[in-house]
Formats: C-alpha cells, structure tokens, sequence
C-alpha cells in the first residue's frame, strides 16, 4: 500500500530550462549553442549536482572553454541560471491534493546548492516531509546507493513510497530499491489517479 509520494523536483515541479536562461543572457545563436555545450552539458553540472563543486565556483572552472568575448553571459548564465526554475502549471495544487489525501511527501533530487535558493519561493521546505538534495550527501541518482540513503534516513519502507520522475534512468535506480514508480510526462491527473487506486 502506498502511503508517502516521493517527488523528483527538476521538470516535475519546476521547469528546468536553460533555454530561457539562454535566451535571456546571450545574444547570438553561437554565443548560445557554445554556453550550453560547456555549461549546461559539460562535467561541472553533474559535479554541482554531486556537490563536488559549488555553483560559485561554475563559472571559474568552465570559463577556459569559452571565448573570452563570452565570458559575460556565461558568467550571467552560471550565476544566474535559476531564473528558469519556475512551477509547473499544476505543481503546486498537486503538492496540495497530496498531503490531503493523506499521503506523506518527499522531495528527492539531483540539484546543486543553489536548490536552497530558487526551491523556497515554490513551497517553503517545511510543506514537505523531508527534502533531500543530491548534493547534500555526495551522491546522484541513479545510483541505487541515493534511493537506500533517503530511505534510511527518513526511516520508510521501499514498498510504501511511489517515486515519481521523468527520466526513465532514474525510475530504474528507484526500482531496484524496491520503490513503486512512475514515470511523469507531465500530466498530475494521471500520477493522482494512480496514487486513489491503490
């Protein structure tokens, strides 16, 4: 029987877009196409997400790989890039429609130290039972080791929780800790519907 929801944040709750970030501080297509190979896809993102590095130190670490005349909007865009983390159409009455039901709900996510930051102005972290951030605990989903440590430390049972994300990897990772799971394509209805049946 499921009884706590365990939500990814990026592109379930809030929208996570580096094309509006960079459309917002760059000014040509190769100004854009160069900042989001090296910033947006480059090594340093996973290592934030990880907690290896902090975001500060994004722009320092990719800036060699970049044009200087660049350099700019990349730091505009390392610095800056949470402008694009905004709700979901829908995220934050489906918040809402599952703690009244009676389910307990959890935030687990890949996400850099700057989640403190944007996260907060979505729902204050007390709304939820407990927010564990990848980068808090020098691991990443879809390691089956983030799942099990997020378990533990809240103390809930595997085959109680319903994990939802959009990314097929990690609803793999989640399943071989023994978590239900559902893969979100962007429809809330559809994740509640599946949570009342049960």
């Amino acid at each position: 029987m499921i009884k706590n929801v365990v939500l990814d944040m990026g592109n379930v709750l809030l929208d996570f877009n580096p094309e509006f970030v960079l459309n917002t501080f760059c000014s040509s297509d190769e100004e854009k196409e160069i900042i989001n190979k090296e910033l947006f896809n480059g090594p340093e993102w996973r290592l934030g997400d990880k907690g290896d590095i902090k975001d500060k130190d994004r722009f320092d670490l990719v800036k060699s790989r970049v044009p200087e005349k660049y350099h700019e909007a990349l730091k505009n865009c390392a610095d800056k890039w949470g402008i694009c983390m905004v709700p979901l159409d829908g995220a934050k009455v489906f918040c809402e429609c599952v703690k009244q039901n009676g389910f307990g709900i959890y935030i687990l996510s890949n996400a850099s130290d700057l989640f403190y930051d944007y996260f907060p102005k979505f729902m204050p972290l007390s709304f939820f039972d407990g927010v564990f951030v990848s980068s808090d605990y020098l691991m990443l989903k879809p390691d089956v080791e983030i799942y099990k440590t997020f378990l533990d430390k809240y103390e809930l049972n595997a085959d109680e929780c319903l994990f939802v994300d959009d990314r097929e990897d990690n609803i793999e990772g989640a399943q071989k800790a023994g978590m239900n799971t559902f893969r979100f394509k962007g429809d809330y209805e559809s994740v509640l519907k599946h949570l009342l049946k049960n």
